[in-house]
């Protein structure tokens, strides 16, 4: 019985294909398994990885729940907002950023000027100046203090340092070390291409002998900046509408139609806005990433006009346009601040989405014009003061 059991065990190694299924099976396992690993990294990854940051807890959280505009656990946008894509069109989309596109990103490297910091210096109290580094990373200088907004210096606007979007290829890059002495860095909200860990960490290093730089964002948005080293009581986090009076500067967030989110369950756990800066009786918006809403015409009829708008005209598609404006609504929201100047931003640097680099830019120059909206696209670097519509250049025609 046993020699049979023996030889019944060997014969099986004759019968046709079961050697294959064994391999098959040893596969299988090998291919779940590398699976399971992978799976357990990434959710490692999201829970322990700095740049990811912190999501709000403790007081923070006690003070966003008591906000008007968070319900059901998040917060939420005051014109309705449908973010879901059916899984087809998402596989597509997919398919679209994986393959790629011609004229996505540009093959020439973008001109820059060096940000002049005697003139940055030179800006009288009772004019503002502007300075744009790509993107929606900006200098702002009203009322002698200097704002630096949404700066992302690193090479990716990514959840990884090793993969996702990378800038383009520019002359030269912005870095903090290059920057005049900044006051106030102010943000929108906490995604990647507009709240950087790198520059953060940066800032607070080159930063660590001045306890007065002050952070200013959105609720919750400062669970990441303490996580990075941040004092607490350099941080100021306001719902929409509520106000920072800094004596010379008074600062309200508005709103915006958007999201946040920087891990894979925290979606619209912090505030996103724009902001409104005033300023011997100067007044600059901020818009930030927003779809077109009513609240461009309820910021322009409780702030308006405004001596100069910033807004977003890039990384737009007709799948979102419930939170990234095409280009002619671009124009359209300036309009509806009533922005006596409009320059474009959250463009030049990035590509976040299918469209070529330049048709931005292209489309939105062309409604400006039909509508009336006077455009001023200075070259990334260049101080601009009071808005002066001689600083525009049309820098971008003749690259490819």
């Amino acid at each position: 019985m046993i020699v049979g059991g023996s030889m019944a065990r060997e014969d099986r190694n004759f019968v046709p294909g079961y050697t294959n299924m064994k391999r098959l099976r040893m596969i299988l396992l090998w291919i779940v398994g590398t699976i399971a690993v992978l799976v357990l990294a990434l959710f490692a990854y999201f829970a322990f990885a700095p740049r990811i940051g912190s999501n709000p807890v403790g007081e923070r959280l006690k003070r966003i729940e008591v906000s008007p505009n968070y319900r059901n656990g998040k917060f939420q946008n005051l014109t309705e907002t449908n973010m879901d894509m059916p899984p087809g069109k998402m596989a597509g989309v997919l398919w679209e950023f994986i393959k790629g596109g011609e004229g996505r990103e540009p093959s020439d490297t973008i001109p820059t000027v060096d940000l002049d910091l005697a003139a940055w210096k030179a800006v009288p109290d009772t004019s503002f100046a502007v300075a744009w580094f790509g993107h929606s990373s900006l200098l702002i200088k009203m009322g002698g203090i200097t704002f630096l907004v949404d700066p992302v210096f690193g090479d990716r606007a990514s959840t990884f340092s090793f993969a996702g979007p990378r800038r383009f290829n520019f002359r030269q890059h912005m870095r903090v070390d290059l920057l005049p002495a900044v006051d106030v860095v102010l943000l929108s909200h906490d995604h990647y291409d507009h709240l950087d860990y790198e520059t953060i960490v940066d800032l607070v290093r080159v930063n660590s002998s001045n306890p007065e730089l002050r952070f200013i964002a959105p609720l919750g948005v400062g669970a990441h900046l303490e996580m990075w080293g941040i004092p607490a009581a350099s941080i100021t986090e306001k719902d929409w509408w509520e106000a920072v009076d800094m004596g010379t500067v008074k600062l309200t967030l508005a709103p915006a139609r958007h999201f946040s989110g920087r891990g894979m369950f925290n979606r619209a756990s912090t505030l996103w806005g724009s902001w409104v800066l005033e300023a011997n009786g100067k007044k600059i918006y901020f818009g930030a990433d927003s779809g077109y809403s009513p609240s461009f015409k309820e910021v322009g009829e409780r702030f308006g006009p405004f001596d100069l708008a910033l807004l977003e005209c890039g990384a737009y598609n007709e799948l979102w346009t419930s939170i990234h404006m095409m280009p002619e609504q671009t124009a359209q929201a300036a309009v509806d601040v009533k922005a006596r100047v409009l320059m474009p931003i959250h463009w030049g640097k990035f590509s976040l989405a299918m469209h070529p680099w330049k048709e931005p830019i292209e489309r939105l120059t062309k409604r400006a014009g039909e509508l009336g909206v006077p455009l001023l696209t200075p070259m990334i670097g260049r101080t601009v003061i009071n808005a002066d519509l001689a600083a525009s250049e049309r820098w971008w025609e003749g690259l490819r």
